[in-house]
């Protein structure tokens, strides 16, 4: 008889399992709903990547380095974002103390009483009870709900996820600042550079006027090659404030992002940047691994399936066994005297009238879950297309820069050709130096520009792959 008792708990406790499998579905990871690769005209084999090297590898002014670190430290945006995985981590325990049953402690004192007219006794009954009562009652009471569907489970596995999400997005935050503070580190130092060409050149401009005056006395020019010389060199003079405001503001926008009051900043020089040459990107398959908002996306969809799996366990009946015992009595100095109470109870609690309201909430999940699924797919597309912008930026800085310095020393010999000509020659005037002067200086700022476009493009396709996490 106990053998078939046991028999028949075991089938039965199967074919709960087995519906309970059908009610909550297995997570899998999706792939990128799109075909080929993600990486633009690219046939990339080759799994070495730039994500996986440290940033002081990468990097190598110690300037920095040191820069990044104290970000890395004091950054108010990071805190935040350790702060929220806390919240998330706090949120798991909670799921998983759903699983243990609840305890509470009950200290009660309940005074009654009774109306004679409503008793209605008999004269002779009169004051043969009391008609005021005090009852004493100590105990304990407790509830456990079991997890037959997947319910508890389903919100463990989603708290978790948002606590791995919480984890991505720190992690995201940490690349981007690196991202920050070496495009804000290598501006400043191009618009330092930029200011001492500028500067440089107010100096040579000056002389021209000094000189154009020299020729002007000895009739080799008229006054207006004087008056146009002048007004070069102010052209040269007039962008120098504009340049002294603009580091002002990227010394500032620094300070903020290494959580320091508004101030000056220790900074190198561009032209001791050794820029990091073995621009490997890996395969792109590896963006789900390295990319933090790639894997915070992916966690996001995760999040919101086990949610669809926790809103269809609103369906089936909930299991509750509820206990409760202590002592109980009409004395206090009687509590302990065989004054003992307790009960067991086990429910089930089947939703009837909730259909509506059930199926609401599973069309809020199924909706949500697959806004998630097309969030992760547009990250993935996101992240190829920030690799192959990265790759083509610098490809087009290191082509530019050749070419550039052809331009920069035809430009020199024609400024000084120009020069000499106006000063031995009638078949020039000022308007060819100017001219020749004005081409130097463009030409000689947008090499900066190309230095800082090769170095800023190392940055982002750092960035892009998902660099800088793995310290």
């Amino acid at each position: 008889m106990i053998n078939k008792y046991k028999t028949h708990t075991l089938l039965a406790l199967a074919a709960v399992l087995s519906i309970s499998a059908c009610v909550t579905k297995k997570y899998q990871a999706p792939g990128l709903d799109v075909k080929g690769s993600v990486y633009r005209d690219t046939s990339i084999t080759d799994t070495a990547s730039i994500a996986n090297l440290p940033y002081k590898q990468l990097f190598n002014d110690t300037v920095l380095q040191n820069l990044i670190n104290e970000g890395l430290q004091e950054n108010y945006d990071l805190k935040t974002a350790v702060q929220r995985i806390n919240e998330a981590s706090a949120t798991l325990r909670q799921s998983k103390a759903a699983f243990l049953p609840s305890l509470s402690g009950v200290a009660q004192a309940t005074r009654n009483k009774q109306s004679l007219a409503a008793l209605n006794f008999p004269p002779e009954f009169v004051g043969a009870f009391p008609l005021v009562t005090t009852i004493s009652q100590l105990g304990l009471s407790t509830s456990w709900e079991a997890d037959i569907w997947g319910k508890l489970s389903s919100a463990k596995r989603s708290a978790l996820a948002g606590l791995l999400q919480s984890d991505a997005a720190k992690r995201a935050v940490q690349t981007q600042l690196i991202a920050n503070i070496a495009n804000s580190y290598y501006n400043l130092l191009a618009l330092d550079q930029q200011l001492r060409i500028t500067e440089q050149t107010l100096k040579n401009r000056v002389a021209d006027v000094e000189t154009m005056k020299a020729l002007k006395e000895s009739a080799v020019v008229t006054g207006a090659a004087v008056v146009q010389s002048e007004a070069n060199r102010y052209a040269a003079e007039v962008t120098i404030p504009d340049l002294k405001r603009s580091i002002r503001e990227a010394e500032n926008a620094l300070s903020i992002l290494l959580a320091r009051s508004p101030g000056a900043i220790k900074r190198s020089s561009l032209d001791e940047q050794k820029p990091y040459h073995d621009l490997q990107v890996g395969v792109a398959s590896q963006l789900l691994k390295n990319r933090p908002d790639v894997q915070q996306a992916e966690l996001g969809f995760r999040m919101a399936f086990e949610n669809t799996n926790l809103a269809r366990t609103y369906f089936y009946p909930q299991l509750t066994i509820t206990g409760q015992g202590g002592v109980s009595t009409l004395r206090i100095r009687n509590l302990f005297d065989n004054s003992i109470f307790y009960s067991v109870i086990g429910g089930l609690t089947q939703p009837i009238f909730s259909r509506g309201e059930n199926k609401a909430r599973l069309r809020t999940a199924q909706a949500r879950q697959q806004s998630a699924y097309y969030t992760f797919q547009q990250s993935l597309l996101t992240a190829g297309g920030e690799v192959s912008n990265a790759l083509y930026a610098y490809q087009a800085a290191v082509d530019k820069q050749g070419s550039r310095a052809n331009q920069l020393k035809a430009l020199e010999k024609a400024v000084d050709y120009t020069k000499e000509l106006l000063r031995y020659s009638s078949s020039t005037n000022y308007t060819d130096v100017l001219t020749s002067e004005q081409s130097l200086l463009t030409a000689k700022l947008s090499s900066v520009n190309d230095r800082l476009q090769e170095l800023q493009a190392i940055v982002n396709l750092y960035q892009a792959l998902g660099g800088g996490w793995k310290q």
